[in-house]
This record gives C-alpha cells, sequence and structure tokens, in this order.
C-alpha cells in the first residue's frame, strides 16, 4: 500500500524550462532542478491517484515516475499547459475498458470537447482513442482513499481550482485567492504555491507576491511553482525567507491526512 503524498510532476510555466530558442550559460543547465516542465502534480493515496491536469509533458512526467495507474483526474483550468496532454491519457482507458472520470467546470468541459472532439465521436472498432467521462468538479473529490477538497481562486479573469488535502493545499495559476479559499488553506504543513516570475503578470502571482500571500497564510512550508527561466534554483533558494523554497520537478511531498 503506498503512503499518502504529492508529486510535483511539473514545476514550469507555459513554455517549459529551457525555453526553445534561448541560449543559457552553462552552470544554469548543470543544475537539473533548473529543467522545468510544464505545471502538474500527482496526489497518490492509499489506493490510488488523483491527477490534476495534463500538461504537454505528461507522457514523459508519468514514466520518469514509474506512475502506473490514474483512478481520476482534476482539470484546473483549460490552458494549452493544463491540458495538451490529455491524449495520454487513452493508455489508461484502455487498461481499464472504461472512460476516465475528468473533472472540470463546466466551461471547460466545452473547451475539452473542442479540443478533443474525437475522443466523443464514434468510431469502428480497433480504432484506439481516449475516452473522457466529463464531471463538474465537486466540493469534495473522493478517490484512492483520499478526500480531496476543492478550491474556486482566479486566474486572470478566469476562474482556476486549487486543491486541498489534509495539511497539504496545492494552488496553481492563481492571480487573486478569494475570502473563502484563504480561509480553507489556512494551518497548512505544506502549501505548493504560483510564483511565475520576477516581474508583476496580470494572470499569476509574480515573485514579491507570492512571498506576501504565503506569509498571509503561514503554512509551515511554501513551495513556489509554475516557474519561469527567471529562477536559478539555488541562487534563489538561498535568498528565500525560511520555509519558502522552490519546488522542482520529482519533488515528493508527504500528507498527513
Amino acid at each position: 500500500m503506498q503512503t499518502t503524498s504529492a508529486i510535483v510532476l511539473g514545476s514550469g510555466t507555459s513554455t517549459g524550462v529551457p525555453v526553445l530558442g534561448i541560449e543559457y550559460p552553462a552552470e544554469f543547465l548543470a543544475n537539473r532542478k533548473n529543467h522545468r516542465t510544464r505545471p502538474s502534480l500527482l496526489l497518490q493515496g492509499p489506493t490510488g491517484n488523483l491527477l490534476i491536469d495534463c500538461g504537454p509533458d505528461l507522457r514523459d512526467q508519468l514514466l520518469r515516475e514509474n506512475v502506473l495507474d490514474i483512478e481520476q483526474v482534476l482539470i484546473t483550468h483549460t490552458h494549452a499547459d493544463h491540458i495538451m496532454g490529455m491524449d495520454d491519457l487513452r493508455s489508461f482507458c484502455l487498461k481499464y475498458h472504461q472512460p476516465l472520470r475528468i473533472y472540470a467546470y463546466e466551461q471547460y468541459q466545452l473547451d475539452i470537447k473542442r479540443v478533443f472532439a474525437y475522443a466523443f465521436a464514434d468510431f469502428p472498432p480497433g480504432v484506439e482513442v481516449p475516452r473522457f467521462d466529463l464531471q463538474e468538479v465537486p466540493p469534495i473529490i473522493k478517490v484512492g482513499g483520499l478526500n480531496v477538497e476543492t478550491l474556486r481562486v482566479m486566474h486572470g479573469p478566469l476562474p482556476c481550482v486549487a486543491v486541498r488535502v489534509g495539511d497539504f493545499a496545492y494552488v496553481t495559476d492563481v492571480s487573486e485567492i478569494p475570502a473563502e479559499a484563504m480561509s480553507r488553506l489556512q494551518g497548512l504543513k505544506t502549501l505548493v504555491l504560483d510564483a511565475v516570475r520576477y516581474k508583476p503578470h496580470p494572470n499569476h502571482f509574480h515573485f514579491d507576491r507570492a512571498i506576501e500571500v504565503a506569509l498571509q497564510l503561514g503554512a509551515k512550508q511554501t513551495y513556489f511553482t509554475h516557474l519561469s527561466h527567471d529562477y536559478d534554483h539555488d541562487k534563489v533558494n538561498s535568498e528565500l525567507p525560511a520555509g519558502i523554497e522552490l519546488a522542482f520537478d520529482g519533488l515528493r511531498i508527504p500528507i498527513g491526512t
């Protein structure tokens, strides 16, 4: 039986890091923690997994972490860096011989049906396509022995799903945390929080704002994610306040439930 934990599958922003077409110092590239795939998280429960988002790097992320099963999926929102790996879910549909349950807000279900129209179309026998059982995001997702609380935050003008399970929370792609969600993010042991770059951004927390919110929430340990190439991992970690660090691909976080 696996322990309850979170795996940061991808800690990068929408371009990934390194960014195509840019030449980087050898010292930056030598640190594997500066290599960041698109943002995604896996919640591992005692009896199953919840995958949060399916970016373009999903296949490599799941192979890297030896993830053999996905019970359910939560899509926080439908920007490309969060859904363009959904085709790779077909392997699990074939393995389980049934559609894979996907939670998403109604407006994002429409996007998924548009982008992956073939997943909902009829085909003759032998044609293998992903099949998605789209469901509205419930207040609590029960999966793998976990009760995952869903919270509504804002990503610029768009709603985005944040989650809390036990003493852990994941808040990606956020520019505003409404009061109701702020109240549910108190008393955390570990928080993973958006901090896309140094310069202010209209749709994301930037470095200074992320620090401000992290200190307000007061988790014992906060990890910043959705990171651009602004951040040289070791250098920035040495400058952050106590209890705040940069996340990295493959970071494993134990969850107390």
